[in-house]
């Protein structure tokens, strides 16, 4: 399993819980050129060492946050108000898909709140379910 992680609760806890099952995962960190990349990467790093999960690897995606704009990639937007990043969560399932067939893994987690928390569409069941169908036939 490609578990896509930032060094947050949720996705280290499916790698916790992966790992007690006997799952082996492949956590996969994206810089997509948000503010916190250094800070979430240490993070994640220091983390996974620290409970014995796999070693994460670093996707350099940066570039992406240099064109799109969003309060979590510029500095000229307010992070509170304009946190949406367009294609954000569309670009992880599929970076994270195709780092899945390159390393033989079935699946993908990602972290996202639950549908009736959901601040942008692709949090919600919609997207997931159009992404995996994109996903299948790519």
């Amino acid at each position: 399993m490609v578990n896509l992680v930032s060094g947050g609760l949720d996705s280290t806890l499916v790698g916790v819980l992966a790992h007690e099952e006997g799952l082996h995962t492949h956590p996969l960190f994206i810089d997509y050129g948000q503010h916190s990349a250094e800070m979430e990467w240490e993070t994640c790093q220091q983390v996974h060492a620290h409970l014995e999960l796999s070693t994460p690897v670093k996707m350099d995606l940066s570039g992406f946050g240099r064109v799109i704009h969003s309060g979590l990639t510029s500095d000229e937007l307010n992070v509170k108000e304009d946190a949406f990043t367009p294609g954000r969560n569309l670009l992880f399932l599929l970076v994270g898909s195709t780092y899945a067939y390159q390393v033989g893994a079935s699946n993908i987690s990602i972290g996202l709140l639950a549908e009736r928390f959901s601040l942008f569409p692709d949090q919600r069941n919609e997207f997931i379910e159009k992404a995996e169908s994109a996903i299948e036939v790519a």
